[in-house]
C-alpha cells in the first residue's frame, strides 16, 4: 500500500497559495504514485468508506466526473448536491449550512460563483474544504497543470511557460502555482483583462523566493517566444455570456494557432482546460496536433484530485 503523509490532514485547499511548495509537492509527487499505480490496476483504497459532499453551483465534465471517480477509487463514496438540493438557494447562511455538512460527510468540494463562499465554508467546517472553482480561483486545476507540465518536462523549475488571453481565474492560480515552484510565468492579455494584483503581487513574492519570474505583457508573440508551455482558456466563462461579442474581440490576436507556436520552443507542449471554443483562443489543430497535452492534463485532474484527498482527509 502507498504511504501517505499525515501532516496535512484536515487542510482546506481553498487557494492554491496557501499551500507552500513543499506542501504542493507532496501532493504532485502522490499524484504521480496513485496515477502509475491506476495504470498497473492496483487497487489504492486509500479512504475506506469516507464520503466527499460535491456541491455544484456551477456544472461541469471533468469537476464532477474526476472527483467521483476518484473519491470511489480511494474506497469512498462522492454524494452529488446540486444548487437545488441545499437551502443555500433558499437562504440558509454558508455557515449553518457548514455546521450541518460537517455532521454528514469527511470532506466537501464546492463549485461555485465567489471566493468568499467558499473561505467562509472553510473557516466554519470542521472537515476538509476543496475549491473545486470560483470566479477568482481554480486551484485543482492548476495542481493539475503542474503535474502535467512536469510529467511532459521533466521539471518545473525555470520551465517558460505562457499564458495568452483572459486573466481569469486559471490563470490566477497557475500564475501563483507556477511561482511556487521557480516557474518563469508571462502572462499575454489585452489591456483590462489582466490577472488580480494582489495576486500577481503574491506570485512575485513567491517567485523572487524560488528563483522564478512573472511578468505581464500586451504582445502574445512576446510572451511566447521561447516558452516551453503555452497555455490559455475560454475568452468567455460561465456567467460572462452577455459579454461574448465583447470579449471575441478585444482577444482576437491573442489565440494559440500555428503561426504562434512557431515563436515557442521546437518541444513546447499546448496546455488547455477546457472546454475548448474552436477559432476563438486557440485552433482545432494545435489542440489536436503534435504539441498538445491536453488530453493528459485532462486525465491529470483525477489523479491530483485523488492524491488531494488522500492527502487531507481523515
Amino acid at each position: 500500500m502507498v504511504e501517505v503523509a499525515q501532516h496535512l490532514k484536515g487542510r482546506d485547499f481553498v487557494r492554491i497559495g496557501t499551500w507552500n511548495s513543499e506542501e504542493l509537492k507532496t501532493a504532485l509527487d502522490l499524484a504521480d504514485e496513485l496515477k502509475s499505480l491506476r495504470k498497473q490496476r492496483e487497487p489504492h483504497k486509500l479512504l475506506p468508506g469516507r464520503t466527499l459532499g460535491m456541491i455544484f453551483q456551477k456544472p461541469s465534465t471533468r469537476t464532477r466526473v474526476s472527483f467521483e471517480v476518484g473519491i470511489v477509487e480511494l474506497g469512498g463514496h462522492g454524494l452529488y448536491l446540486s444548487a437545488n438540493d441545499l437551502q443555500l438557494g433558499r437562504g440558509e447562511t454558508i455557515k449553518d449550512t457548514a455546521h450541518v455538512l460537517e455532521r454528514y460527510l469527511d470532506a466537501i468540494m464546492i463549485r461555485t460563483f465567489a471566493q468568499d463562499d467558499v473561505e467562509q465554508l472553510a473557516e466554519h467546517a470542521d472537515i476538509p474544504v476543496v475549491n473545486g472553482l470560483t470566479d477568482y480561483a481554480h486551484p485543482c486545476q492548476a495542481l493539475a497543470d503542474l503535474m502535467t507540465i512536469r510529467e511532459r518536462l521533466g521539471r518545473l523549475s525555470g520551465a517558460r511557460l505562457a499564458y495568452l488571453g483572459d486573466g481569469n481565474n486559471v490563470c490566477v492560480s497557475l500564475m501563483v502555482g507556477a511561482a511556487r515552484f521557480g516557474m518563469r510565468f508571462v502572462a499575454a492579455t489585452p489591456e483590462g483583462y489582466e490577472p488580480d494584483p494582489n495576486a500577481v503581487n503574491a506570485a512575485r513574492r513567491a517567485a523572487v523566493q524560488m528563483g522564478g519570474t512573472v511578468e505581464l505583457v500586451r504582445d502574445p508573440h512576446e510572451a511566447a517566444r521561447e516558452a516551453d508551455v503555452l497555455y490559455t482558456d475560454v475568452w468567455t466563462s460561465m456567467g460572462q455570456e452577455e459579454e461574448s461579442e465583447r470579449r471575441r474581440k478585444n482577444l482576437a490576436g491573442f489565440q494559440i494557432d500555428d503561426a504562434l507556436l512557431a515563436h515557442a520552443s521546437p518541444d513546447a507542449i499546448v496546455l488547455h482546460c477546457l472546454p475548448a471554443h474552436y477559432g476563438e483562443e486557440i485552433t482545432e489543430e494545435v489542440l489536436y496536433g503534435p504539441h498538445s497535452a491536453v488530453w493528459d492534463q485532462a486525465e491529470n485532474r483525477l489523479h491530483a484530485q485523488k492524491a488531494l484527498l488522500a492527502l487531507i482527509v481523515s
